[in-house]
């Protein structure tokens, strides 16, 4: 089936020509700001505060029709490849997954490689979790866990850190084409990669990029904690909803990692998002397969217990 016309046209506009993004990180961060930016007000109350962390108070933005009423909870991890995006360049994604979910949405503005490279932008994450899921006077509703592409990486990792570290536990999980794997190489298992790592505005030149900036020391390339598919157990995870794209090269890895949590004894459901592309998470909810999405988001939401 062809690509959406439509769809490659608005996500080639969240895009940029193919370019050595460890040369030119910051006129990347420049140009995914810029593209990202939320001109209009949102219609309910936002505020910001920060998490404190081992070494770092870690800024969070909060996006809630307002603040007395108690609404389960998403935590949200934004995408950008570990090195770009942060609690601004989402402000659009957030306000509307507040609205369409009617959820509080608390988006979590974790530092970024290659100044902070792997674990810490985990760990700020993994501090924000634990704030919101075991302080009462912080948060007394159920946390579902949320990212988007390296948001979902780092969801995916949080869980499987807060099952070996044991001071929480999360319920539930929801991943949106994510990373799970450490070979976008020809040698990946994996045809996805081969069939969708060019052409697709998302290539694997430019996540190889991502993964340099993330991971300089070439042994972190192994760890599940980069690497989820690659732990030696997936047993007590959370519920979670995998959410893949059809022309993203990051499809069949997403697909194989809800494959292997049930096999573990998990709850996993796995959809396929038809003629979508990596980062369509991002489009308006006008498009057709972002509506559907908040349609499989809210059934898991409201019928997953």
């Amino acid at each position: 089936m062809a690509i959406n016309k439509v769809v490659r046209t608005a996500l080639k506009a969240l895009s940029y020509n193919e370019i050595d993004i460890k040369e030119n990180l910051h006129l990347h961060r420049n140009f995914v700001n810029l593209t990202r930016r939320h001109i209009l007000k949102p219609l309910y109350k936002t505020w910001d505060f920060k998490i404190g962390g081992e070494n770092y108070n870690i800024p969070v933005r909060v996006f809630s029709p307002d603040k007395e009423t108690d609404y389960p909870l998403l935590l949200f991890f934004h995408g950008g490849g570990w090195a770009t995006g942060n609690i601004n360049t989402y402000n659009k994604v957030c306000t509307n997954m507040a609205k369409l979910t009617n959820h509080k949405v608390v988006s979590v503005d974790y530092r970024l490689a290659p100044e902070n490279p792997f674990p810490l932008g985990l760990e700020d994450c993994y501090q924000v979790a634990k704030a919101f899921i075991t302080n009462n006077q912080l948060n007394n509703r159920e946390v579902t866990l949320i990212g988007d592409s390296a948001g979902g990486n780092l969801s995916a990792a949080l869980s499987l850190l807060a099952r070996d570290r044991k001071e929480f536990k999360v319920n539930k999980q929801i991943l949106i084409y994510p990373s799970t794997y450490n070979d976008h190489t020809s040698n990946s298992p994996f045809k996805s990669v081969m069939e969708n790592g060019k052409g697709y505005i998302f290539t694997t030149k430019r996540f190889a990029d991502y993964i340099d900036l993330y991971l300089p020391k070439d042994e972190d390339r192994n760890s599940p904690y980069f690497a989820p598919l690659l732990a030696n157990s997936l047993v007590d995870q959370p519920k979670t909803l995998i959410v893949t794209a059809e022309y993203c090269l990051l499809r069949d890895e997403g697909e194989e990692y809800g494959r292997k949590l049930r096999a573990a004894g998990n709850y996993v459901e796995i959809f396929r998002m038809k003629d979508a592309l990596h980062g369509f998470f991002a489009l308006p909810p006008r498009f057709p397969q972002v509506k559907l999405l908040y349609t499989v988001i809210n059934r898991f939401l409201r019928e997953v217990k």
